[in-house]
């Protein structure tokens, strides 16, 4: 592992503030290496925990505000459709007008996402964060006054501008507090917002449909108005809570410019925490300054490409159910109506949260299996657009059992994506692989979102025409790019195997390149990344 530290300089505690903080068990290393300060595994994981309760609730309350909002559009089509509500009789669109409206989201997502997370990386953080919800909450609050299509289509444009950078900044961040091989679990656990948000808000929408004509909006007008407000409310409270980046204990952080008038950063762990966390994480964090030649390399990087064409499966169809969830359930049976479709809506993504619960975990303790289990994650997606599909008409529960397969199977498979990714991008580039990496892998792979959006369902007339056919050919092309990124994901653990994933270039205390890759101390983050963990310490095998 490549020996990197914080942009400071790789400044190790002296004797002096080890001994302010506490005096940690030595462990006497074999070979060259000199005798250095080990804590005890549970200590460590004592402060992992303190630093998730720091993360992990934020995360997961911005994650879920932002897919509400960034969803709900999905929703408002069929919200008091039966007395002329619905967000298509109010604006009198047409399916395409919708189509496209949903497609322009991910056409400036792809475009922005890059930069935004570039940015990031130069820029807070925190603030680079906030930012994002805020005005992610500023253009949710104004879809309440749309009043024609090319209004929807001009906020979608802009909502995909201003959310760019999210979801893979959101995983970015975590590694510069986690090592990767901890990433897993804990993208896993701010991801299921999404899903639970999914199920939530449909549920919700039951509720604003009953507000129906109060105060003059319709009932999608307030669900628009409420979560967006939520949301800017958000953005302030994010400056007050989350951390920057992690400092050598002891170091000052030092703010200048526009940064002075902000709310002062607040620390992620103080004391002896600190140091237990910088002496765990400091073998595998990365330097934070790059050149435009650090990223070039990662752009003209081959793994780019695998990793973007498993994502570009797995989020078309995650996307795609998503959006038309409940067009998809009206087409299992007409009769539903309009509450039904928001209630049956929300089981597909309980599913999808169960999945996320029991499978990142354990892909963590097995990283180095991570392409077995999005495989297998897949193919349960596959099974279940195939049941949706084929089951006979006269059982619409047996169709509607193949939507709740289809969520099971999504869960694990995004952030699976997202953590390899960072794991063969950060020990490769460093700091910039994986932001350029998360970011290129989310945008690229969001044309996968393109897809099942403009072109399948609603998007496709023909296919969407009612008859014992409809959506038939928008499933089965869901089928094809899921086999895609099975193969894609067999293709890149291959290929790792074969050309290997060692650092572009190393970088030593002085920020210069070096060819040496010493063999000297690895700490207990740098071993946990070259070793399977196993169920050893799984919550069913631990010992009281």
């Amino acid at each position: 592992m490549a020996d990197t530290s914080h942009d400071t300089g790789d400044k190790l505690p002296t004797t002096e503030t080890t001994a302010a903080y506490g005096a940690p068990t030595p462990l006497q290393e074999t070979g060259s290496a000199a005798q250095r300060n080990e804590y005890s595994i549970e200590r460590v994981e004592a402060v992992y925990k303190k630093l998730d309760r720091r993360i992990i609730p934020a995360f997961w309350i911005l994650y879920f505000l932002c897919s509400a909002i960034r969803s709900n559009i999905g929703l408002a089509q069929t919200m008091n459709a039966d007395v002329g509500h619905d967000l298509m009789t109010v604006l009198g669109l047409t399916s395409n007008e919708v189509s496209t409206a949903l497609t322009l989201f991910y056409v400036s997502y792809v475009i922005f996402d890059c930069p935004s997370n570039l940015i990031m990386s130069r820029l807070s953080p925190r603030v680079w964060m906030a930012r994002i919800v805020f005005a992610v909450g500023v253009i949710g609050t104004c879809f309440t006054a749309v009043r024609a299509a090319w209004s929807l289509k001009f906020l979608r444009f802009l909502l995909g501008v201003v959310i760019a950078g999210m979801w893979p900044g959101m995983s970015y961040y975590l590694t510069l507090f986690y090592p990767p091989s901890r990433t897993g679990k804990r993208i896993g656990q701010y991801f299921t917002a999404a899903q639970v948000s999914a199920a939530v808000v449909g549920l919700v929408s039951a509720g604003f449909q009953l507000m129906d004509g109060l105060g003059g909006l319709v009932g999608f007008q307030w669900m628009f108005l409420i979560y967006g407000l939520l949301a800017v409310l958000l953005g302030f409270t994010l400056l007050w809570w989350l951390p920057d980046r992690p400092l050598p204990p002891g170091e000052k952080r030092v703010h200048k410019g526009i940064m002075k008038w902000l709310p002062p950063t607040p620390e992620a762990l103080t004391g002896e925490d600190a140091l237990v966390h910088y002496e765990d994480l400091k073998r595998v964090y990365h330097p934070r300054p790059w050149t435009l030649k650090d990223l070039g390399r990662v752009l003209i990087d081959w793994r780019l490409w695998p990793l973007t064409l498993m994502y570009f499966g797995v989020v078309g169809v995650g996307i795609g159910t998503q959006l038309y969830g409940t067009v998809i359930i009206r087409g299992i049976d007409s009769r539903f109506t309009g509450v039904q479709l928001s209630l049956l809506f929300a089981p597909i993504w309980i599913m999808d949260l169960i999945a996320i619960l029991l499978v990142t975990p354990i892909s963590d303790r097995f990283h180095r299996l991570r392409p077995f289990f999005f495989s297998a994650a897949v193919c349960i997606q596959i099974a279940g657009l195939l049941t949706t599909t084929f089951a006979p008409r006269s059982n619409p529960w047996a169709r509607y059992g193949g939507l709740l397969m289809v969520g099971f199977g999504l869960g694990p498979t995004v952030p699976i994506c997202m953590t390899w990714t960072n794991e063969i991008f950060q020990r490769r580039h460093g700091e910039v692989g994986v932001a350029a990496a998360a970011a290129l892998v989310s945008g690229l792979g969001n044309l996968g979102s393109v897809t099942t959006t403009y072109a399948l369902y609603t998007g496709w007339p023909v296919d969407a025409a009612a008859g014992p056919h409809q959506y038939r050919r928008s499933n089965l092309t869901m089928v094809g790019i899921l086999c895609l990124s099975i193969a894609s994901s067999f293709v890149m653990f291959v290929a790792l195997k074969l050309a290997g994933n060692k650092p572009s270039h190393k970088i030593n205390s002085s920020g210069s390149s070096t060819q040496n890759d010493s063999d000297g101390f690895q700490d207990g983050a740098a071993r946990r990344e070259l070793q399977q963990r196993g169920f050893g310490r799984m919550w069913w095998s631990r010992r009281n």
